[in-house]
């Protein structure tokens, strides 16, 4: 066997006894929410007529802690990491995140949210906003 052809058998060798470092898994793509309404059921607005600006926040609140009473003007959505996180809107309804929920979030809505249990709330929170304004106002 000449050496070209020995070559040749070995890369078609290396080539094909390879296969195993192929992936058999396969991208995998779940909805985790898709609405025109918050999760109280509101219509959501209409997204600002100005520049948009998107912003993506990794939100930690450590566990028994209790947000302030605020509201955002823009709509926004996440995904709770880890903990368990309570929502609760002024008249007092409310929505229980476990790790995993998504959120879509009130707008022009005062609520607040408290890290219930020992472990830490983490989540991830996108905002459709416009460029120059708040995402989120705080009740005095």
């Amino acid at each position: 066997m000449s050496i070209r052809s020995s070559l040749t058998a070995l890369s078609l060798i290396l080539l094909l006894g390879n296969t195993s470092s192929v992936s058999s898994k396969e991208v995998s793509v779940k909805t985790l929410a898709k609405t025109s309404q918050s999760w109280d059921g509101t219509e959501l607005p209409a997204y600002p007529s100005g520049k948009p600006e998107i912003t993506v926040l990794d939100i930690v609140i450590p566990a028994g802690t209790e947000l302030p009473m605020h509201l955002h003007p823009v709509i926004n959505a996440g995904v709770l990491i880890t903990g368990e996180l309570h929502v609760t809107k002024q008249s007092g309804e409310q929505l229980i995140l476990k790790s995993g929920d998504p959120i879509v979030e009130l707008v022009h809505q005062w609520h607040k949210g408290k890290a219930v249990g020992n472990e830490d709330v983490r989540i991830i929170v996108f905002y459709a906003g416009e460029q120059g304004k708040d995402i989120t106002v705080k009740k005095h």
